[in-house]
């Protein structure tokens, strides 16, 4: 069960359904067996999260089962005549049963033997928990056999469908209603190959009866437990009128063409038959029941059985029910291929009368909402298409969407408002459906109103988004689960057999008056493409088309037939035969003759197609295409090996034949179609792909002229199947002619043919002038760099390969690699040639890339391709100053673009948008001031301030603040402790505190743009720099120089937009869509989410934050890949990398993987020649255009490199123990170069910390690859990989972003941030300077000038005066900001960490854990780097703490004494600082009365300490079995705990307390000042580290949470915390608890303070004598005075004897 952990009580959100395995290492995964149980038994295996209860409320589901009719024969004539041979009676030939499962629980009805339409009138009582988790019902209706059941048909009821969990939902409900089944075909066969259609698997083929059904929900209120249970009930018979008044229902269909039918069927007669439900259905229909007749004799039932079929096609007027078949008629061909049926202008009708129920209301509400819906998607497609090509205003396009949205959820609203069926056949379900949609739809069109007035352009995406969620809201109400009427089936029937099919759904055919109500095909020619039944209309099989059909369909009620001809195209012989079809009483004609046909030509301009599906083994096709128009087909030429065929051919139908009006064929082409095969030299074409096309149909009386004249060639989706499988650019012409029969064609348009200079190409005519695009001579420039990786082909290997481009049919090869194993690279880098190629880059044919593998005896091998679509970003489009003046003066003040963007490069990064702005951009170390007034690049130099380090009084405010510091505030680090580590952790710091403010800023900028438009992302200070620069900004540039779409000044703010109005929206909008957020933001989980990040952001800590982070060096942190980073575009400014592909696409991932062969490295761009002469561009190197754009670019000569790889650490490896745990270790592979790093392998760590460098040597290209993994260390067997990422660092070489060693944030000589590349910040500005071809640099005091850019800099200050700033300072404040330096500036890779996620190839696109990393590439041939930076883990300190509980006050009292009954307590006090196996305790005082005790007790805890991560590090083993050591780290955190000791039972907690040694609060002096106050963490308790004062003692409280998680005070102790280092705690030795050395006092308790039963006479005189004393003594007297009084009455009557006697 998956549920809201944030809100349990929301209850299921939905269920997974999966198998758990739980295997050792190396085991196989066994597959779970099948189980002959229902597969929504949820509950039997099902499993609840926690606080999930497992009872909950019940419901009774009571599904009604009344009866059934039209069901189809079960058994063979054969079986029949023989039971009735035994029987003596004649019976129908099927015994139907339901059958209903639901919840794992089966129920079913009574067996009705021998019967066609059986009466049930029972009902099945399903007891199950409510929700169920089951979300549908499944209902079969069977055969009942002796042996195996037969499945007649199958339905599901969706719950979900038929039930609303909202406010005013309705609990779940159906019917009574008829349920159609579908499934095989009716005849019944012993065996029948589509016997799992009956099962509800796939659709159904045929009409197989209905049933009458329905489903109540009762609540069960009992709180008594009530089993799940499932009971069988008679229930009463539904009345007469409570399904609805039955209707005469009429389905009328002209054929206006059969063609394409398959060969296979090609020599037999075929014919068609179109049928609803059992209506029209003429080889398996309905079956009457013989019931009736079991008295008659055998002859009188056979006459009675051939009048009942008689009856069957006669109504009550003696008129057949339908005429619903062709006749049969033996197919004609023109080409051998396809087959067509010769109707000529004798159109076939069909017709059906049918009777059902009139539940039109139905269909009518799913055809006004899926209007809706289609018109709503189709204008979002609109706008992303807008978005997508950069157009203007797509904000305004999506207004107009939504504000047709709204209107037509008005109409909706409109047309079904007291509207309805009538009561008598409204079932419940259609009220609470009626009243939901309403609701729904209006609700939309709200919100669609609200939408369209918030929008603009800085919230277009997200409203986008918005008005996504509004058509998958329509969807969800769309569907109508209670059906209307059946579906109609349309048949190909070759020798009385079925052959291939087409299922219609009533709903689109069906009529109203109403346009909105009516079906969006009633009324209209459409095209069906008929398809095998079963499987084997699905996959290769059901590719091949078996026929298709042009077909005008109508369905509605008999009274409306006078509609049904008003579709029907004109140009048809009206007579009294074919008006008798409107009648609502007559019978149509048997077909519909048209008298005025029309006769064409018809020009099919094939251009041609890209990415085609590759069909051949070698990944490439020999396609051709195949054009369908009516009778007749053609195919133009094959070209071979390509997937990019470019046919440029014109295929021409003469005299084409088409029947009609000439104004209904323009307004309504026929439709051609196109399939793309790929020729094989043995066995047939394979299929490639399908599509259709609509002609541009022209009239005798046109003229052949603009706009309409000649077509444009448009690009058309090719479908196999479902799959997208290439476009084709094609237009068509239908040209009629003048004079019918004229076949020379003296009056269409002439066809003006391109010349082609000089080449012969035959028969084939080619796309004439007009229509094919216009071409322009194009050069394209190709960069050979090399090739990569390259697999055996045919069992060898590929050593001589050779990479041909191939553009528009010409072809550049380029020089043949003598050996690919001694160096992969090309001698001759750079090649071009030039090509005609269109002007409109969308017919711009794609470039192929092809290796061939040049081997012995002049053998070419083809290797692998690569298909380049889309040729824009390779296209260069320069700038030029006539083009830029033009655009100043067209735009008036705002200026063009400064082109400070090479060719090579990808788009520009914001500051390279906006020249001409002053950009104050929030550096570390250096903010650039550029002045707006002064152009970018002038004759004057440009200004650059630079702030290097501190300002002076940021630096003055933190000297005098340190001189007020006491000792209780954060130190400065100390330098000469800092090492690699303390940077790392400084910049981690610093990363996470920019995710959290960037996000807030974003959340912040968001509120902002929602009210007054995007905001400007150089404007960080909050003002407005200029509209026109904030309108330019928000523009997406180009990378090519080109002013982008939209980009037009003050003139691009949408008129429509009004912000009051959207403000006044904006607010309603939130409280409409932000109601379940404000809710999320209350969860538990952002509550935890808070508290976790409270102590990390508190003002103490951020203080001390904030002091490391301006004390030490940074360096930069990167969440993923280097190369994945926007500002660095992979590293392919000029180096490319195409991946080569071969074999066949199969759709399959996997499969589609283990297609690639290989890599080509290289590069290629495509310009219009000859180059203006007024060219402002520069190449990357920054030369000139006109002599090539990959001049300057370095050699590929072989390069020694030595490569240092540093791996830091690994963050949530996978397990691959089973224990949970891995033990990792490094392996690097670069070329033949291996290292293992098993031996450090670290012991069960899935975040391992390795802090490890590696250098290899490696010569480029033939090492250019680096592959780091992570294996995991086993004892026995072996290692198992992890995970792996692998690094091109030859794109990283050769990049102009500098990608070998990162620029460090600081210059540097000495200390932990020593300056580690052998280049000096000076050295390296030089050669980037020499590299670019700019003047300098130029230095002089605070300033450097490159180029026109002067760089100034501002004094760093520290508190011994202004610091001396060297050449080197500067120059990597100007390498830091090297990006601002126009044309050939780009942003440098600083010094950095690049987080790259791991993959197991085993396990593709699952990652395996994360490695933190980088790389530093030094060349052999330049000096020689320094030493590598020693990353390794900081090795811990040993410490000691000694800890003195010397007193506690105020602990709460938790017993009573036995004698006495007052409060005491018995305390002691627990210890740990590593964990519970560290704990030590202190004796127990007894018998305290006042919550005092007293100890003088310590504690000695010895740990190791990482100072930098504040962590205490634990290694021991886990048990006593294991290998090694495991390493944990904890926080340094001391516990402490007050107890109360009971000698015959567990001992009672009283209280706890944690004190971080890192920072906790200072103890207070006396008890008296010890209050909860202290443990406060909101920065108002002063905080210290124990780690900086060593020793500290104080009071401290101890406390615990009550239930409402609130802190009570439960007692103070005195204690003193002393901590040492190992060396200084073996000098000054002391002992535990009170032993030597340097023991403590004895406390000095109170002589109460003692143990009962050790201490009698201290338990007699402190417990009884000291409170019981006056009461003994009282007892004593009494005691006394009573033995006196009974000595004297007992003496006395002696006494008295005595007397009287005178003894």
């Amino acid at each position: 069960m998956l549920t809201d952990p944030d809100d349990i009580t929301s209850g299921s959100k939905g269920y997974v359904k999966c198998d758990i395995a739980v295997v050792g290492k190396g085991d196989n995964i066994k597959t779970p067996p099948k189980t002959d149980k229902d597969e929504d038994d949820i509950e039997a295996n099902l499993l609840l999260p926690a606080g999930v209860p497992t009872e909950r409320q019940k419901a009774k589901f009571i599904l009604k089962v009344y009866r059934a009719e039209g069901l189809p024969r079960m058994n063979t004539g054969l079986m029949a005549n023989v039971k009735r041979a035994f029987t003596g009676e004649p019976r129908d030939l099927v015994d139907p049963y339901v059958l209903v499962s639901f919840c794992g629980h089966r129920g079913k009805t009574s067996v009705r033997n021998g019967c066609y339409e059986p009466v049930w009138n029972e009902q099945l009582v399903f007891t199950e928990m409510f929700p169920p988790l089951c979300r549908r019902l499944k209902i079969q209706l069977r055969d009942n056999e002796s042996v195996n059941d037969d499945v007649i048909g199958t339905h599901y009821i969706d719950l979900a469908k038929v039930s609303n969990e909202g406010e005013k939902g309705f609990l779940p409900t159906f019917g009574p209603c008829w349920v159609n089944l579908y499934g095989s075909t009716r005849n019944f066969q012993m065996i029948s190959e589509h016997a799992h259609l009956n099962e509800g698997l796939g659709e159904g083929v045929s009409y197989r009866g209905r049933l009458l059904i329905a489903l109540k929900t009762d609540i069960i209120d009992s709180d008594s437990v009530i089993p799940c249970s499932v009971e069988a009930e008679q229930c009463l018979p539904l009345a007469e009128n409570a399904l609805g008044r039955p209707e005469e229902f009429f389905l009328f269909a002209t054929i206006m063409e059969a063609s394409m039918i398959d060969k296979k069927v090609g020599d037999k007669p075929v014919q068609f038959e179109i049928s609803i439900g059992n209506y029209g259905n003429t080889i398996d229909g309905k079956n009457a029941t013989v019931q009736s007749h079991a008295d008659s004799s055998s002859e009188e039932e056979d006459e009675e059985e051939e009048e009942d079929k008689e009856k069957l096609l006669k109504s009550g007027t003696g008129e057949p029910e339908w005429h619903s078949a062709t006749d049969p008629i033996k197919p004609m061909t023109r080409d051998r291929f396809y087959y067509f049926l010769p109707f000529d202008a004798n159109k076939p009708c069909l017709w059906v009368k049918a009777v059902f129920e009139d539940h039109r209301r139905r269909l009518y509400n799913t055809n006004i909402i899926e209007k809706i819906a289609d018109k709503l998607e189709d204008g979002l497609a609109d706008v992303s298409e807008m978005i997508r090509q950069e157009q203007v205003f797509p904000e305004r396009r999506l207004r107009g969407v939504l504000d047709d949205l709204a209107t037509s959820c008005s109409r909706y609203g409109t047309l079904t408002h007291g509207k309805s069926m009538s009561s008598t056949g409204r079932s419940k379900l259609d009220k609470e459906r009626t009243r939901l949609c309403q609701r729904e739809v209006d609700q939309v069109g709200t919100m669609a109103r609200t939408l369209k007035a918030t929008i603009n352009k800085g919230n277009l995406k997200e409203k986008l988004k918005a008005s996504m969620n509004l058509l998958s809201q329509l969807r969800h109400v769309q569907e109508e689960p209670q059906p209307a009427l059946p579906n109609i089936y349309v048949w190909m029937l070759s020798n009385n057999k079925r052959v291939a099919y087409y299922c219609l759904n009533a709903k689109d055919i069906v009529f109203s008056a109403v346009d909105e109500e009516r079906g969006k095909d009633c009324g209209k020619v459409l095209t069906l493409f008929l398809k095998l039944p079963g499987k084997k209309g699905t996959g290769q099989s059901g590719w091949a088309v078996q026929a298709r059909l042009q077909v005008y369909l109508w369905l509605g009620l008999s009274k409306h037939r006078k509609e049904v001809l008003k579709g029907l195209p004109e140009g048809y012989e009206d007579t009294p035969l074919v008006r008798r079809t409107c009648r609502i009483v007559g019978t149509p004609p048997a077909e519909i003759k048209y008298t005025e046909h029309q006769v064409f030509q018809l020009r099919a301009h094939m251009y041609q197609a890209r990415r085609l599906i590759g069909s051949d083994a070698s990944g490439l096709s020999d396609p051709f295409a195949r054009v369908v128009f009516g009778d007749q087909s053609q195919c133009t030429q094959v070209i071979d090996e390509t997937l990019s065929p470019t046919w440029d051919e014109m295929l021409i139908f003469n005299e084409v034949i088409v029947y009609g009006t000439i104004e209904d064929l323009k307004n309504e082409p026929p439709i051609i179609v196109i399939e793309i095969f790929d020729q094989d030299k043995v066995g047939k074409s394979e299929f490639i792909g399908r599509t259709m096309a609509k002609p541009v149909v022209k009239m005798s009386n046109e003229k052949y002229e603009s706009p309409n004249f000649p077509p444009h060639l448009e690009w058309h989706d090719v479908f196999r199947g479902e799959d997208k499988a290439g476009e084709l650019l094609a237009t068509f012409e239908l040209l009629q002619y003048a004079t019918p029969g004229d076949s020379t064609g003296q009056d269409l348009p002439p066809l003006e043919m391109p010349t082609m200079q000089g080449k012969d190409r035959g028969p084939v005519m080619s796309v004439p002038k007009g229509i094919r695009p216009t071409l322009s001579k194009h050069r394209i420039e190709v960069l050979f760099w090399g090739v990569r990786e390259l697999k055996r082909i045919q069992l060898t290997s590929v050593d001589r390969p050779r990479i041909d481009i191939e553009c528009a049919g010409h072809v550049l090869a380029s020089s043949v690699i003598s050996n690919a194993k001694k160096n992969p690279n090309f001698l001759i880098p750079v090649k071009s040639f030039d090509v005609e190629l269109p002007d409109n880059d969308l017919y711009c044919p794609p470039i192929t890339i092809r290796c061939v593998d040049c081997r012995n005896f002049g053998r070419f091998v083809l290797v692998g391709t690569h298909v380049i679509d889309n040729m824009r970003k390779f296209m260069y489009v320069p700038t030029t100053k006539t083009a830029k003046e033009a655009i100043k003066k067209f735009l008036g003040a705002v200026e063009p673009r400064s082109p400070k963007q090479p060719a090579l490069l990808s788009p520009p990064t914001p500051h390279q948008a906006i020249p001409h702005v002053t950009l104050s951009t929030n550096h570390d170390e250096v903010a650039i001031n550029m002045d707006e007034k002064q152009p970018l690049l002038s004759k004057t130099d440009t200004i650059i301030s630079m702030n290097v380090g501190l300002d002076k009084d940021r630096k003055g405010a933190e000297a005098k603040k340190g001189k007020k510091k006491d000792s209780s505030s954060d130190e400065e680090p100390d330098p000469d402790a800092m090492d690699w580590w303390t940077k790392y952790h400084a910049s981690m710091d610093t990363m996470f505190r920019t995710t959290q403010s960037s996000e807030d800023l974003q959340d912040r900028q968001k509120k902002t743009s929602q009210e007054v438009g995007p905001i400007d992302p150089l404007d960080v200070e909050g003002k407005k720099i200029s509209d026109n620069v904030n309108s330019a900004s928000q523009q997406p540039s180009s990378p090519y120089g080109s002013i982008p779409n939209g980009g037009l000044g003050e003139g691009s703010v949408d008129p429509d937009y009004d912000p009051k109005q959207a403000k006044k929206f904006e607010k309603e909008l939130r409280r409409l869509e932000t109601k379940q957020d404000i809710e999320k933001r209350h969860t538990l989980k952002g509550t935890s989410k808070g508290i976790s990040l409270a102590s990390k952001l508190s003002p103490k800590s951020q203080r001390r934050r904030d002091s490391l982070a301006l004390n030490t060096s940074q360096l930069k942190v990167y969440p993923n890949e280097l190369e994945a980073q926007p500002e660095f575009h992979g590293f392919a400014e000029w180096l490319h990398t195409f991946e080569l592909t071969r074999g066949k696409k199969t759709g399959d991932a996997d499969d589609d993987e283990s297609r690639v062969v290989g890599k080509f490295k290289g590069s290629i761009n495509l310009y219009k020649i000859p180059l203006p002469p007024d060219i402002e561009d520069c190449t990357v190197t920054g030369g000139n255009p006109a002599y090539g754009l990959f001049q300057g670019l370095p050699n590929n000569d072989p390069l020694h490199v030595l490569v240092r790889v540093y791996i830091v650490k690994a963050n949530d490896l996978h397990p691959a123990d089973m224990n949970g745990k891995a033990d990792p270790y490094i392996c690097l592979r670069l070329g033949k170069t291996t290292v293992n790093d098993k031996e450090n392998y670290i012991s069960k760590q899935l975040n391992p910390v390795f802090g490890k460098c590696f250098e290899m040597d490696a010569t480029f290209p033939m090492d250019s690859m680096l592959t780091v993994q992570i294996y995991d260390w086993d004892l026995v067997g072996i290692d198992d990989l992890i995970g792996e990422t692998r690094i091109d660092l030859e794109n990283r070489f050769y990049s102009r972003h500098r990608a070998t060693c990162g620029i460090a944030q600081k210059y540097e000589t000495g200390g932990y941030n020593m300056w580690r590349d052998p280049m000096k910040p000076t050295q390296i500005l030089a050669r980037l300077c020499k590299e670019g071809k700019l003047d300098g640099p130029y230095y002089q005091p605070g300033k450097v000038r490159v180029g026109s850019h002067v760089f100034t800099s501002q004094t760093e200050f520290d508190d011994r005066g202004p610091k001396k700033q060297t050449d080197d300072h500067l120059a990597l404040a100007v390498l830091q900001n090297w990006e601002e330096i126009p044309k050939v500036g780009c942003k440098l890779v600083p010094e950095h960490i690049e987080t790259r996620p791991l993959y197991n190839p085993d396990k593709p696109g699952i990652e395996q854990g994360k490695l933190e990393m980088w790389v530093d590439m030094f060349p052999m041939d330049m000096p020689a780097p320094g030493p590598s930076v020693d990353i390794s883990p900081r090795k811990p300190v040993s410490y000691e703490l000694r800890c003195i509980i010397w007193n506690t006050d105020d602990v709460v009292l938790e017993d009573d004494a036995f004698f006495t009954g007052e409060k005491m307590s018995d305390i002691y006090v627990k210890g740990w600082l590593k964990g519970q196996d560290d704990m030590q305790s202190t004796d127990i005082h007894y018998r305290s009365l006042t919550g005092e005790g007293n100890f003088n007790w310590r504690f000695i805890f010895p740990f190791d300490y990482l100072v930098a991560e504040e962590k205490i590090v634990i290694s021991r083993k886990e048990t006593m079995f294991s290998w090694d050591e495991t390493e944990t780290k904890i926080p340094a955190r001391l516990e402490l705990q007050v107890w109360d000791a009971d000698h015959f039972s567990a001992d009672d907690f009283l209280g706890a307390l944690t004190l971080d040694l890192n920072c906790f609060p200072r103890g207070a002096k006396s008890a008296k000042l010890c209050t909860l106050d202290m443990l406060k963490t909101d920065g108002s308790v002063p905080q210290m580290s124990l780690f900086k004062h060593k020793r500290v003692k104080g009071w401290w409280p101890f406390n615990v949470k009550n239930e409402g998680e609130e802190m009570e005070l439960t007692g103070k102790v005195e204690a003193e915390l002393h901590l040492l280092t190992q060396e200084d705690a073996e000098k000054h030795a002391a002992g535990a608890a009170r032993n030597e050395p340097d023991p403590l006092d004895k406390p000095n308790r109170p002589d109460t303070s003692f143990i009962w039963f050790c201490n009698p006479l201290k338990s007699i005189r402190y417990i009884i004598w000291h409170q019981y004393r006056w009461s003994i003594f009282k007892a004593f007297i009494f005691l006394c005075l009573t033995a006196f009084f009974a000595l004297f009455l007992y003496s006395t009557p002696g006494f008295m004897v005595k007397k009287m006697l005178g003894a």
